[in-house]
């Protein structure tokens, strides 16, 4: 019932929003003569923000065509390396060949789509052979594709590892440090040669009892049951993922904007200015992020209530009891592998401490190939997006797999 009701709010304030763009579009366009006044652009900013108020299912491009690479402009091209029913190995593929060292870039399983690292990617291509695990929407997925739990997760990273081979480095964001840290853990204690050469853990979940957040409150002040009641729901009918049971997207952005909804409607408010006062550039980067923002995700039940329970409820990483298929996760078994974990100073959906315990997790690595980054005035995001990302954090990551 939960999401046939988001669904048919959704198909009734269509038809408005369609109007609504439309209006803006001639409001504010150039050509339009009379149009180009305050009165007029106030009216089309006003017709904007109706018109934005809705959520996409639709995955975003990463709109990286090409990059610049020492004065010299690179073309980049989207090849799928390897391709199951929940997700797709991506390589960013550059035109020129050039021997650089191998990322995999691990996204999160989560509300939003895999281009939310747009930024991340763009950053490392330069220097990078760069893949990324392109997450499906589980709305899209057909129900004969079968379940995908935790376990499933950490088999999929650890195929596309293995795809990747030796001398890989794992850069995992935000979510999927947790079984990211397992997978590798796993890999070690069977002396696998596609052992990452390094891992970058970055703002992740590995340890939530350390400075819990309000995210962490919410996984611990209810039990699993209430989960599942209250917060799984069916695909409607005329998807591809009919019937199949999961954690609607809508519900997790809806979650995060009420933590910060002062910001998100000052956000919104300058946005209103900036179209009134044609301040094309400030307003194309506030759309640009919640286009993003706004495409949100369906997470397979699965995964997520077995994340809420292992991940957050009962921290089974963190208290050595991980388990993949039966088979415990040996941290002190991880040697080979050089481990970076970065933190943002005022990140308020995974504190500064919960992915540096990683390190107190792993002591058979060489403290000299172990490094933590605690980057003062960021959140959540700006570790993996945005200057501080571009100019104080990425250098680091750089550095650190040079040296791997």
């Amino acid at each position: 019932m939960l999401y046939n009701a988001y669904q048919a709010r959704q198909d009734f304030l269509a038809p408005l929003r369609i109007y609504a763009d439309l209006t803006a579009a001639v409001l504010r366009d150039p050509m339009a003569g009379p149009w180009g006044n305050l009165f007029a652009r106030t009216m089309g900013a006003a017709a904007e923000l109706i018109a934005r108020s809705g959520l996409t299912h639709e995955r975003p491009s990463y709109d990286i065509s090409d990059i610049k690479l020492a004065g010299n402009v690179v073309q980049i091209s989207e090849e799928p390396a390897l391709e199951t029913p929940f997700g797709t190995l991506l390589h960013f593929r550059k035109s020129i060949s050039l021997n650089q060292k191998r990322v995999l870039l691990v996204a999160p399983l989560a509300g939003h789509f895999a281009t939310l690292l747009r930024d991340t990617v763009r950053t490392l291509l330069p220097e990078h052979d760069v893949f990324i695990t392109d997450w499906n929407n589980a709305r899209d997925i057909p129900r004969d594709k079968g379940a995908f739990g935790l376990d499933d997760y950490v088999e999929h990273v650890m195929r596309f590892i293995e795809y990747l081979g030796p001398d890989t480095h794992v850069i995992g964001v935000c979510q999927p440090c947790n079984a990211l840290l397992a997978t590798v853990a796993l890999m070690a204690q069977t002396d696998n040669p596609a052992q990452p050469r390094s891992l970058t853990l970055m703002a992740g979940p590995v340890d939530t009892r350390i400075n819990p957040t309000v995210v962490n409150y919410l996984a611990t002040d209810h039990p699993l049951e209430w989960f599942e009641k209250n917060l799984i729901s069916p695909v409607p009918a005329r998807y591809k993922g009919a019937h199949r049971r999961v954690y609607p997207g809508f519900l997790q952005v809806s979650g995060f904007m009420s933590m910060n909804l002062p910001r998100h409607i000052r956000a919104h408010l300058d946005l209103f200015e900036h179209v009134i006062h044609a301040r094309d550039d400030k307003a194309a980067a506030t759309r640009n992020f919640y286009d993003e923002y706004f495409a949100v995700f369906d997470m397979p039940a699965e995964f997520y209530l077995e994340t809420v329970e292992r991940v957050f409820q009962d921290n089974h990483l963190a208290r050595g009891k991980f388990k993949w298929r039966g088979q415990l996760a040996d941290l002190g078994a991880i040697k080979k592998t050089a481990l970076l974990t970065v933190e943002g100073e005022n990140d308020d959906i995974c504190a500064p401490g919960q992915t540096e315990a990683a390190h107190a997790l792993t002591p058979n690595i060489k403290p000299n190939r172990k490094r933590h980054h605690l980057q003062k005035s960021v959140g959540h995001y700006g570790v993996f997006a945005g200057h501080r990302w571009q100019n104080e954090i990425y250098p680091i990551v750089r550095d650190f797999i040079a040296k791997a």
